[in-house]
């Protein structure tokens, strides 16, 4: 019997690169995803680390042996690719394994017109893929051989869309500080903060296809904090995730603005511009209670759902809503773009904070008081399918010491072998001492 493969997540397929992300299994993805969503032509990108040109070689390779034709976009961000996949109506692919360290990699996949996959063709890809790795017969001939090309300008195109969103020059007057997480997002978002009038400086923009990720970027914002507060001038900085479909902001005094208070901002932004459909923002449980708390002040909706941005545009896309994210950083303007743009979102705050011509400082500060949140990520070696219902005394009892007052989440990761804990409470000492209990129940019962 053969050895099981990688699966789906919350967001792709995702593990140790060449190991686990063979590319054997990467030709098969290829193949699969070419069977069940049948295009004529798709497009594919990946970031830059180490295993990237071979698994991306591996799944092109599977897609045209399927006679599908393929622009290879070379390395950009995951939201470039959506992009593209948006415009031409195709679906896209990306060879990358997003805030992991560089020795990971993974496969994304997005269905036709950069939408997130369906549930119901995620699963019919995972069949196809599994009867290719286990050499079933598919019982179809390609009827021809498709090509690879690459797409030279790819990076400069992204560029363009996202600047016509905003305008040359609409942020003239910034300073701005960006650290790229020596990521796919390197070339492309200084290239459109200049444009768009911004004095920019870089860091981690030298990615050698080890160093993605590591100690620097939206995972890592510290030496981002430290670099901005030490300058003392710049107005904001903003840290990527290695594929570039999220950002963390920190202000002019190094204080990290995570993603809460981004979509907060924004939320009330669009509400003032008559922007936000509906008067709702979607976001996920893992949504800080002071969150909750300020957009009920502002007479604004909340719409949560699972953990993932996936189940987020699922629901933004449902009820026609133009902006939904994550804390993590993890922001959709939907009306800009199809999936998570973190340099999307990184100007919108920016051109925001230019309009209302205050400092980043005084407007995240103000726009919600936030819970003590402590969140853990326990390592086990059994990854529960419903950790919830495993623990549900332990959970129980830590739901009943913290009262109305603050709240707990247990979940299994989709993407690693971990459980995440996460507890909210008055003060930061009661949220440690709920959360070190928790902690120690999973370890007890998956380690």
């Amino acid at each position: 019997m053969s050895a099981p493969h990688p699966r789906f997540g919350t967001d792709g397929v995702r593990g140790r690169a060449i190991d686990e992300i063979t590319p054997e299994f990467c030709l098969a993805i290829g193949r699969a995803a070419a069977r069940v969503l049948r295009p004529e032509r798709v497009v594919i990108g990946r970031d830059p680390r180490e295993s990237g040109a071979v698994l991306q070689a591996s799944v092109a390779a599977g897609l045209a042996a399927e006679g599908v034709d393929v622009d290879d976009l070379g390395i950009v961000p995951t939201p470039a690719v959506a992009v593209f996949a948006a415009r031409d109506a195709l679906p896209g692919v990306v060879v990358t394994a997003s805030h992991n360290p560089f020795h990971d990699n993974g496969v994304k996949i997005f269905g036709p017109g950069g939408l997130k996959l369906s549930d119901t063709q995620q699963a019919a890809i995972e069949v196809e893929l599994s009867s290719i790795l286990n050499a079933e017969p598919s019982g179809s001939i390609p009827r021809r051989v498709g090509t690879v090309s690459r797409r030279s300008l790819a990076v400069a195109e992204y560029v363009d869309h996202v600047v016509s969103h905003f305008g040359e020059g609409s942020l003239s007057g910034l300073r701005i500080v960006l650290d790229t997480a020596n990521g796919a997002m390197c070339d492309a978002a200084p290239e459109a903060f200049r444009r768009l009038g911004a004095d920019v400086i870089v860091l981690n923009d030298a990615p050698d296809g080890t160093n993605i990720n590591r100690e620097c970027g939206a995972t890592s914002p510290s030496g981002l904090c430290t670099f901005v507060s030490t300058m003392g001038t710049a107005d904001m900085g903003f840290a990527f995730d290695g594929d570039g479909d999220r950002v963390i902001a920190v202000d002019g005094t190094g204080a990290v603005v995570d993603g809460d208070r981004l979509i907060a901002l924004s939320a009330l932004d669009r509400r003032d511009r008559g922007r936000l459909v509906g008067g709702v923002v979607v976001t996920t449980v893992m949504a800080n209670l002071g969150f909750h708390r300020a957009m009920e002040d502002a007479g604004i909706q909340v719409v949560v759902t699972p953990v993932g941005d996936r189940y987020v545009l699922d629901a933004m896309n449902d009820g026609g809503f133009v902006l939904g994210g994550e804390q993590s950083g993890h922001i959709i303007h939907r009306d800009v773009a199809t999936t998570g743009d973190g340099l999307v979102s990184a100007v919108a705050l920016a051109e925001y904070i230019v309009r209302s011509r205050r400092t980043l400082a005084d407007a995240a500060s103000s726009v919600m008081t936030a819970y003590p949140q402590v969140l853990r990520n326990v390592e086990v070696l059994r990854r529960p399918d419903d950790v919830a219902a495993e623990m549900a005394d332990e959970i129980e009892s830590a739901e009943g010491e913290l009262g109305t007052e603050g709240r707990v989440l247990v979940r299994a990761s989709g993407t690693e072998p971990l459980v995440r804990v996460m507890v909210e409470a008055p003060t930061a000492e009661i949220a440690e001492s709920v959360a070190d209990g928790l902690v120690e129940a999973v370890r007890r019962r998956f380690s």
